[in-house]
């Protein structure tokens, strides 16, 4: 459009629109990708069934929920003042309780009933780490015991405590699963294959508590308005999940190492299996680049919008060269990023 790249005196041109409209048509391309994937993705789950109600369907034995008197047929409406409207509030919910007890509000045919119910602690073992299809460590939890022992990205696990793991994720997580190895304090040995060495690597996985109710969750009924609605509940989520993960980038839970570029993408878009799988990458892949365009970076959509902002603080607009300088630093930095990523991607591939 002319006066984007450029100042242009003539009317009609970019230069010479009000800053919100500029702001606007900068914005636009994005925002485009971003309701493109909201569709796409809304479409894909009120497509493929209903969401789990807040219908109790069955209690698991020896849980809090049984002791406490939960039923099948119970609704619970209520989580220490918060509303609950489907399983995904309730997990919420649960995810903020620890061992103290918690006001549980139920509607049982009808009849509103208050409990009180101390949640059921179990404790499990958690070493950090992530692994791809073939047991090769995806990545690792910043100051996990996985990270702390030495074990890094593309290390490829072949041993746990003498067991092969075959090159196998499953094989993997079923050796670590075993009861032998869930003893408080016990240590894990991995043999790990890192470059053309093979590496013995030893680490006690942390104890963490999380707590349950105990109960399992019924669907609610299968029809247009239950499926828009899980729609909505999974797409929201769905966007907030992206934003979190900018988030972690930017306050360094997650690493540079972890990013996948172009090369990356094409590798994953190309184990895809069936149109469905294909639909969600599309949609991943169009948030991701709407999101990330929007970011205060020169050189993107959110760079110059945010030297709009200025322009409007200062009521004059940068000088040109300036302008010019920024938008060249944000893209060689953008094009060092690029490089390194795919990098990174050809690594994790080969």
């Amino acid at each position: 459009m002319e006066g984007e790249a450029e100042q242009s005196d003539n009317e009609g041109s970019f230069s010479k629109a009000s800053i919100p409209k500029r702001i606007a048509i900068v914005a636009a391309g994005a925002i485009v990708n971003i309701i493109f994937a909201i569709i796409v993705y809304f479409i894909l789950i009120s497509t493929s069934g209903t969401y789990l109600s807040n219908e109790v369907d069955s209690v698991v034995d020896g849980f809090s929920a049984q002791t406490a008197g939960i039923q099948a047929g119970d609704k619970i409406i209520e989580i220490s003042g918060e509303k609950i409207n489907n399983k995904y509030d309730l997990d919420e919910e649960m995810n903020k309780v620890n061992s103290e007890e918690i006001n549980v509000k139920i509607d049982r045919n009808g009849e509103i009933i208050d409990l009180k119910v101390k949640p059921t602690e179990v404790k499990s073992k958690v070493t950090g780490i992530y692994l791809d299809e073939q047991a090769k460590i995806v990545t690792t939890d910043k100051e996990s015991p996985a990270e702390k022992a030495g074990i890094e990205n593309n290390d490829i696990i072949l041993k746990i405590n003498g067991e092969d793991v075959d090159g196998s994720r499953e094989k993997a997580i079923e050796i670590l699963n075993k009861k032998e190895q869930n003893v408080e304090n016990q240590t894990i040995e991995f043999v790990l294959k890192r470059g053309n060495a093979e590496v013995t690597v030893n680490l006690v996985p942390d104890t963490i508590s999380t707590y349950y109710l105990g109960v399992n969750m019924k669907y609610a009924e299968d029809n247009l308005g239950n499926r828009c609605i899980n729609g909505l509940i999974e797409t929201k989520n769905f966007v907030f999940s992206m934003f979190d993960s900018i988030k972690q980038l930017f306050t360094g839970n997650v690493g540079i190492d972890q990013m996948m570029g172009p090369v990356g993408i094409s590798e994953v878009v190309a184990k895809t299996n069936g149109i469905r799988e294909f639909f969600e990458m599309m949609a991943l892949i169009s948030l991701s680049l709407g999101v990330t365009n929007l970011l205060p970076i020169p050189a993107l959509d959110g760079g110059k919008i945010l030297i709009l902002i200025i322009e409007a603080i200062r009521r004059k607009p940068l000088k040109q060269e300036t302008e010019i300088n920024i938008q060249l630093l944000g893209f060689a930095i953008l094009i060092g990023i690029f490089l390194l990523v795919t990098y990174n991607d050809i690594l994790r591939i080969f």
